[in-house]
């Protein structure tokens, strides 16, 4: 089978990424021959379908901005190219990702037009919300725009522009509902909370299938799932929508050791503390140390998240973990057993969620070897392939 993979980018950088490049390695060793479709970054690992890929867009000046929405809007040179990788490789499927605004889903219908069968990864909810989150202005759980897409004007959410929520708003109108789903054959929701979600917002229930995300096993293993340290970790994105502003207040007043991964908007404005260590980026070797012997991590975050990733490579190296009760999170944790729940938001709930955490005994090899087999990548793609038929 020839599986043609479309991610706005094509290098490991976010979730997303990280999915579509995992896809694409599962799917060869399992003898597919898999093309991808994305932009011409320079930060992009190296594709032999290179020369079909569209330019960058991003939002620079005046310039940059047009082409951003003209993008936005399906145009741009990204229909055409699409259509030369369509004529040089001829796909069974086209599995679509993150491909919003700097692609747009006028790639779902160059080819439906062809009867090449469409699925759909959902990554966030930009098919609900013109913001992608569900945050307005950045900031408070919102679903306005799930009934009325105008909302995004109102509220002027993105970035807090009249102008950029005017492009976002027109992006709407024109990928309405009706013309994504005349497109997708399957729309893929990592969590059974996006997909509820999706058919809250008038999408056809027929067409949502629920499919968590899934680890390569061999990555985690460990020789001593028990050996743990005296800390416990964050690891993600330094902003506002993850929580970890709550998080680093939490754990100040606390007498235990919080080590946290990753940078973002938020660097270097965090709260200091002696018991807090800022250790930056890091790559998966890293990530796994440090992850592999935390007693827990903690995911704060304070808004919808799908089905994060950072939950499910942490059980899979044998450590709990401790979410906040929103959006998927709380379909990935058994509290007691792979880890705790606490009031998104709460500073208070969360600081007593850590006390506990650290109170309970866990059986680290078993949540590993368990989330291993939940999560493994044969079981889902066996599960996948029936979709691409």
């Amino acid at each position: 089978m020839r599986i043609l993979i479309c991610n706005k980018f094509w290098y490991r950088r976010g979730g997303d990424c990280i999915y579509a490049m995992n896809l694409a390695e599962l799917l060869r060793a399992h003898g597919h021959e898999v093309a991808e479709f994305a932009m011409d970054c320079a930060s992009n690992e190296a594709s032999g379908w290179k020369e079909y890929f569209p330019s960058e867009v991003g939002f620079g000046g005046a310039g940059e901005k047009l082409r951003y929405a003209l993008r936005c809007l399906g145009y741009g040179g990204v229909a055409s190219r699409f259509r030369a990788l369509l004529d040089a490789f001829r796909p069974d499927v086209v599995h679509l990702n993150n491909i919003h605004s700097q692609l747009s889903p006028v790639i779902a219908e160059e080819a439906a037009r062809r009867g090449v069968r469409v699925v759909w990864t959902l990554h966030d909810y930009k098919l609900l919300c013109p913001r992608y989150d569900c945050l307005r202005r950045g900031e408070t759980v919102c679903e306005q725009c799930f009934k009325d897409k105008s909302a995004v004007l109102r509220n002027a959410c993105m970035k807090n522009s009249r102008a950029a929520s005017a492009v976002a708003w027109a992006e709407t109108l024109k990928w309405n509902r009706r013309r994504l789903q005349s497109s997708v054959d399957s729309f893929i929701c990592p969590s059974s909370f996006m997909a509820a979600k999706m058919a809250e917002g008038g999408f056809n229930p027929d067409k949502l299938v629920h499919l968590c995300n899934f680890v390569d096993a061999s990555k985690c293993g460990r020789s001593d799932y028990s050996q743990k340290g005296d800390y416990y970790c964050y690891v993600g994105r330094l902003s506002h929508e993850k929580g970890v502003s709550t998080l680093a207040k939490a754990a100040a007043g606390l007498p235990y050791s919080l080590v946290v991964v990753g940078d973002g908007s938020l660097a270097g404005s965090l709260p200091q503390a002696p018991n807090i260590e800022y250790a930056g980026k890091k790559d998966w070797a890293g990530v796994k140390e440090i992850v592999g012997g935390a007693r827990f991590t903690v995911v704060p975050s304070e808004w919808y998240e799908n089905n994060p990733l950072s939950i499910i490579e942490a059980l899979c190296l044998g450590t709990p973990v401790l979410g906040a009760e929103i959006g998927g999170i709380p379909e990935l944790i058994e509290p007691g057993r792979s880890g705790g729940l606490f009031c998104s938001g709460d500073e208070a709930a969360l600081a007593s969620a850590i006390r506990g955490m650290f109170e309970q005994n866990f059986d680290y090899k078993v949540i590993a070897l368990e989330s291993q087999e939940r999560f493994s990548q044969e079981n889902y793609y066996e599960e996948l392939i029936k979709l691409y038929l």
